[in-house]
């Protein structure tokens, strides 16, 4: 009875062991998505809010406008300095091929090169004046902030009236399609991961799982014992414990579906498991 004691708490010891030290499952999960700035590509005024916190939105959705009447006087602008250009451009060009007519007693060769510089000057500024003209076109359609994901817009404070600089984001926007789960494995459990394994998540205050299978696995992490010194050479810690924890791989796990139900909130917590391990 003793050995059959002695056998039981050894293969029970041996499993718990193998649960906690080596299976491939881990509490340390998040629910993660990729998050895109919006940020303005012309500085102005906000002139109208279309979204509200928290609010779905689809690629090419109008979030928020900055000042499109002031883009329109511009283009307006930039549209009659073409029309200007180009009419002093065909009056030069008459005037150059009129002189490349004449004959040498009727005009100098000096007469001819300037009316030919002229025509060629002309068409510069024409050019000149239709690529600011597609700048201001561009700025007006910029001045509109479209969405370019699906997802949702979160932590929105903007208001009509801020003045909003080029390129520093003012919105959070939140990629639905990129809805992912990352667990964070110690790196003596990796060895029995793989891209492809089936894998099983279950997330915090929720009864029920979900299924899905590991995407990838990161191709590195931070090394916090070493970073670049002020010559460029590496400045690594001099002190050294003893203790040495397992350092913590992030693995994408990619949801194969998700009840709709289901509030996917970026940052829930998750406990992840592997569970189509190859023997």
């Amino acid at each position: 009875m003793t050995l059959a004691v002695v056998a039981v708490a050894v293969v029970v010891g041996s499993a718990l062991w193998d649960y906690y030290l080596n299976a491939p499952w881990t509490r340390d999960g998040r629910v993660r998505a990729d998050v895109v700035g919006v940020a303005p590509d012309v500085s102005g005024l906000v002139t109208e809010v279309l979204v509200k916190d928290n609010q779905k939105v689809k690629i090419g959705d109008v979030l928020f406008r900055v000042d499109p009447d002031r883009f329109d006087i511009a283009l307006r602008q930039a549209e009659a300095a073409v029309d200007g250009k180009r009419a002093a451009t065909e009056q030069l060009d008459a005037d150059y091929e009129r002189y490349s007519n004449l004959s040498e007693a009727a005009t100098s060769q000096q007469k001819k090169e300037a009316a030919k510089s002229a025509a060629l000057q002309a068409r510069a500024d024409l050019a000149r004046a239709i690529a600011d003209r597609d700048l201001a076109k561009l700025n007006l359609e910029r001045s509109s902030i479209k969405a370019s994901v699906n997802g949702w817009v979160t932590n929105t404070t903007l208001q009509p009236g801020v003045y909003v600089l080029q390129g520093k984001g003012v919105l959070a926007l939140i990629g639905s399609d990129t809805l992912r789960v990352e667990g964070y494995f110690e790196e003596t459990k990796l060895e029995r991961i793989h891209v492809g394994d089936a894998a099983t998540v279950r997330l915090m205050g929720y009864g029920g799982k979900l299924d899905g299978h590991v995407q990838s696995i990161a191709a590195g992490i931070e090394d916090r014992e070493r970073s670049d010194g002020s010559n460029l050479l590496a400045n690594v810690n001099p002190t050294f414990s003893w203790v040495r924890l397992a350092q913590r791989v992030p693995v994408r796990i990619n949801l194969d579906t998700v009840p709709e139900d289901l509030k996917l909130i970026v940052g829930r917590t998750a406990t992840v498991s592997i569970t189509d391990i190859p023997q």
